[in-house]
């Protein structure tokens, strides 16, 4: 088997010295945690701790866009401009972005992005080209690619990417091809793939789940209702909540919730409004923050917070921008930062605030953008990559109905830090 202890190399061999980030004692503080990884018995203890260091890690370092208003300035760019593709933090703070699309072209190109220099670096193929496929951060440092369209249409096949040989092998397949679906990492190791579009045969209600100890997919039951482009959140208590969707029939607002423990589904209250290509972002009291998305004709500004103490979603404050297909960030304090998304596409980006739940507009991107990715980086700054740079043609002239063919992508890639 993989050894976990392999994640442990770069961090414990110096590259987080005092003086490197801010609060730099409660970043060794957590660095010791996952040094303490060699010596654990347990596989789960081994993944449960590595999974407290990168979610503590994040919090402390997300410092640099907390308050005030994010300035957005350039780094380097892509090697290949792409849009739905993935882009994956790695352990030692790079940042890996694989597949993806530009109008009719599918890439099966990978790239890694270095904070340390700002540039970008080929890395290997993926063994087969895909976009709108999903990627999972293992506990042991490895990269899991899974399913996504191709040039025959929706994948079923996994790979797995590995950072210290710089390659990707397959491992394993699903059951059912699938697209626009979701991969969570539960708090055993495995990953849970929810729902999905399958090539001419529409949403899926399907679910799968991955163990990586064997390389093997197997059934995790079916949900409620078929979906994709919804989203899948880990909750505190180590369910998770699928939010959303669109379906044969338009939005969706059903949610629904897997126990990996009992090992079953079952529904939770419904959203307020129906939407699709929403974000759902984790907050520190335990609550789901969903944002934005896109209603079947429009995009939404809205914003629902959802309880899991009493399984019901409730308005917040609305966005001072209508967005889909935008990303969301947690940063320190709680706060949420909003950027880009369909509509323009949209430069702007928007602060919120759980304590008054309220949007502060906030910096403007160089380049407005959607269907990019967006990675807290261990400096604290956040990395905006990719995405489309122009809205996807087909939409209404004022831009209120988002496009549903693929368009031109960007190879420009962002930094945003905070200025108080």
């Amino acid at each position: 088997m993989y050894q976990s202890i392999q994640l442990t190399t770069s961090i414990s061999s110096g590259e987080i010295s005092q003086g490197a980030w801010p609060n730099n004692k409660k970043i060794l503080d957590r660095t010791r945690l996952l040094a303490g990884l060699r010596s654990a018995n347990s596989i789960l203890v081994r993944r449960v701790a590595f999974l407290l260091f990168l979610f503590g890690l994040g919090l402390v370092l997300a410092q640099s866009c907390a308050a005030g208003t994010v300035v957005f300035q350039s780094t380097g760019s892509l090697v290949t401009g792409r849009a739905t593709h993935t882009a994956t933090t790695l352990v030692d703070g790079r940042v890996l972005a694989a597949g993806g699309a530009s109008g009719s072209k599918i890439f099966s190109s990978a790239e890694i992005y270095d904070p340390a220099s700002g540039t970008w670096t080929a890395t290997r193929n993926l063994k087969a080209a895909r976009f709108r496929h999903a990627a999972t951060l293992l506990a042991d440092g490895r990269v899991l690619v899974v399913g996504g369209r191709g040039k025959g249409g929706a994948l079923s096949s996994a790979e797995l990417y590995d950072p210290a040989l710089g390659s990707w092998k397959l491992s394993g397949s699903l059951a059912i091809p699938r697209a626009h679906h979701t991969a969570t990492l539960l708090p055993d190791g495995r990953v849970l793939v929810t729902g999905g579009g399958e090539t001419g045969a529409g949403a899926l209600a399907s679910t799968e789940i991955y163990d990586p100890a064997t390389g093997i997919w197997t059934d995790a039951g079916n949900m409620a209702f078929a979906r994709f482009r919804h989203t899948a959140t880990l909750l505190n208590d180590g369910r998770v909540l699928v939010v959303g969707g669109n379906s044969s029939t338009g939005a969706l607002a059903s949610a629904e919730l897997y126990d990996p423990t009992a090992g079953t589904w079952t529904t939770t209250g419904n959203l307020n409004t129906a939407r699709f290509r929403q974000t759902a972002t984790l907050l520190s009291d335990g609550k789901v923050l969903i944002v934005g998305g896109q209603a079947d004709t429009y995009n939404l500004a809205s914003a629902e917070i959802y309880d899991p103490t009493t399984g019901i979603f409730t308005f917040t404050g609305s966005l001072s921008t209508a967005r889909a297909s935008h990303t969301a960030t947690l940063l320190v304090d709680d706060q949420v930062l909003a950027v880009g998304g369909e509509g323009g596409p949209l430069a702007s980006s928007e602060f919120y605030d759980p304590v008054s739940g309220t949007w502060t507009t906030s910096g403007s991107l160089a380049t407005g953008r959607s269907a990019h990715r967006a990675n807290l980086l261990f400096d604290g700054n956040l990395l905006i990559c990719g995405g489309y740079g122009e809205d996807q043609p087909g939409g209404a002239s004022d831009q209120s109905i988002p496009a549903f063919v693929d368009h031109r992508s960007l190879a420009s890639s962002e930094l945003g830090s905070s200025q108080e």
